[in-house]
């Protein structure tokens, strides 16, 4: 599917819904250290430790981390022992093996440099699609959604996405919509915005739905929801 073809087959209200957001992200954004650089390694770093574990504790960590291996170099060359040192306490040590990992692959086959294709990037150890999508979009530019469990929740809602919960086939078509959806040259914001607006208001349980930036355009408020029909593209993800 070609990106315009995406675009044909959104619900009338869906750029709208983006134009809010992003407008809603750009004043009311998290100020988390990891927004600051662009750098892929300490991005890819940032999203590691993020995963299954909180904001706050990252927030800790994430910058001591640098302290002692400031370059995906010196991540590669330290030894399997003190990366897990470091690692201490953030848990789930599969991913500090992997990041590790990661970080040789880059020296070992590209010279350090990471790749900037989502595809390029899901060859490294313990990155998976969100993963490399959001790395991809925050630190390249690249033009590509992702989805994670804040981002599914929030179009979920917003446009009333068929399927059951946890379904392949919802998953395909909030891949799908997330992608559709990106801004050319703000697919980073984006992301973000959406995982912003799925932390912090539109939350799994008593979502602050009077103070959603997007509640004229949420299918699942009380006014929109008259007028909005639910969500299914006429041809499947890519």
């Amino acid at each position: 599917m070609t990106r315009e073809r995406g675009r044909r087959a959104l619900p009338a209200h869906a750029l709208g819904f983006r134009r809010r957001l992003l407008g809603w992200y750009t004043r009311h954004q998290r100020p988390l250290p990891w927004r600051r650089t662009r750098d892929p390694y300490a991005v890819l770093v940032s999203e590691i430790m993020l995963q299954q574990t909180q904001v706050a504790r990252v927030e800790d960590y994430w910058p001591r981390f640098l302290r002692r291996y400031p370059t995906v170099d010196a991540l590669a060359a330290a030894s399997a022992d003190a990366v897990h040192e470091s690692w201490a306490g953030l848990g789930y040590y599969a991913r500090a093996r992997n990041l590790h990992a990661a970080a040789q692959q880059v020296v070992r086959e590209h010279g350090g440099a990471f790749p900037s294709e989502p595809e390029r990037l899901r060859e490294l150890p313990g990155i998976g699609r969100y993963t490399a999508a959001a790395v991809a979009s925050i630190a390249f530019g690249t033009d590509v959604g992702t989805v994670d469990t804040n981002v599914a929740r929030v179009l979920g809602r917003v446009f009333r996405i068929r399927g059951r919960a946890k379904s392949a086939a919802r998953a395909r078509r909030t891949w799908h919509l997330v992608d559709a959806l990106v801004p050319r040259g703000r697919a980073g914001d984006w992301n973000q915005a959406l995982m912003d607006l799925g932390a912090t208001i539109c939350t799994a349980r008593a979502p602050r739905c009077p103070a959603c930036p997007v509640r004229t355009t949420c299918a699942s408020a009380p006014i929109a929801a008259r007028r909005t029909r639910r969500y299914a593209p006429s041809s499947p993800a890519r």
